[in-house]
């Protein structure tokens, strides 16, 4: 039987579809057509498949020979990551090219660059999304909190947060939020460090986007940034797990309400050092916490009030 007398001129191989044009050659019954396959509904009878492969079309079962299916989709770049990248220097076997020919992938590389965007919002996005990899980049983070992050921009741009703000200190807000959603001791002056707007627009875009959004932020703890700290100072084991005792008692008892966390968490590492016979200096907790000596000695002081 004939493909054209079976499926429909405007067929659509996802949709399920009726087709009266033939009956079943068994049983004369109802023939109906799916996404796979053309079937009698009485009888069952599988009149004809769908020609339509919809799987990959590699055949290899190595995983290194798997190259012609392209790279996923990522919500890192504006078009998904499906737009054309031209090289430079050197073809697709690695040869490099004359001089004639790079002039000519120059010019396509320049009219390739000038229809990649389609609207003022694409570039828009893509100036975002370029921002947020370069700060996560900055800051070492993973890719889970890139994407993220970049997923939130583009959240705040379909909402239209974007609108009379700037796009450097959305994309900053955007780091930064993710950060917080998935519990990363992380301040915001950290954040704000490598990127390029005032520390007071990124408060804000944030304070934006939790409010419109409704980021399910958690508030972080003095704990959470002892790890990091310790790291950085290179204490030992066992001065961390005591200041992180320290600080694990005082958010028990509701000490650590409204106060600033990485301040805290020094206070934590400078009073476990003092009990470990390490001498810590004052200063360079304060330095590596981005906070005050004063903040460390006055959170010391609740440390011993405590006696904990």
């Amino acid at each position: 039987m004939a493909t054209s007398e079976i499926y429909e001129t405007t067929f659509d191989e996802d949709v399920q579809t009726d087709s009266s044009a033939k009956q079943c050659p068994e049983c004369d019954g109802r023939v109906t057509t799916n996404a796979v396959e053309t079937v009698c509904e009485d009888c069952g009878l599988v009149v004809d498949e769908q020609r339509i492969d919809h799987g990959p079309e590699w055949r290899a079962f190595d995983e290194d020979e798997r190259e012609r299916t392209g790279a996923p989709l990522t919500a890192t770049r504006h078009d998904r990551g499906l737009s054309t990248e031209i090289g430079r220097g050197t073809d697709a076997n690695g040869n490099t090219l004359s001089g004639r020919k790079r002039r000519q992938v120059a010019r396509l590389r320049r009219e390739q660059s000038r229809g990649r965007f389609q609207s003022k919002a694409e570039r828009n996005l893509a100036h975002g999304l370029g921002e947020v990899r370069r700060i996560v980049s900055a800051l070492e983070l993973s890719e889970t909190i890139r994407d993220q992050a970049c997923q939130l921009f583009r959240s705040a741009q379909n909402e239209d947060l974007l609108q009379g703000r700037s796009i450097e200190a959305m994309a900053t807000a955007s780091v930064y939020g993710a950060c917080r959603c998935d519990g990363l001791s992380r301040t915001l002056e950290d954040v704000t460090d490598p990127a390029r707007v005032e520390q007071s627009r990124v408060t804000n875009a944030y304070t934006t986007l939790n409010t419109e959004l409704g980021l399910p932020a958690q508030p972080v703890t003095p704990s959470a940034f002892v790890p990091r700290l310790a790291s950085e100072l290179d204490v030992s084991d066992q001065i961390r797990q005591r200041a992180r005792q320290l600080a694990e008692a005082s958010e028990s008892t509701g000490a650590t309400t409204g106060v600033q966390p990485s301040g805290f968490a020094a206070a934590c590492l400078y009073k476990a050092g003092r009990e470990d016979g390490r001498w810590l200096t004052q200063s360079d907790i304060a330095e590596v916490a981005n906070v005050s000596v004063v903040t460390v000695r006055t959170h010391r002081d609740t440390l011993d009030e405590l006696a904990v």
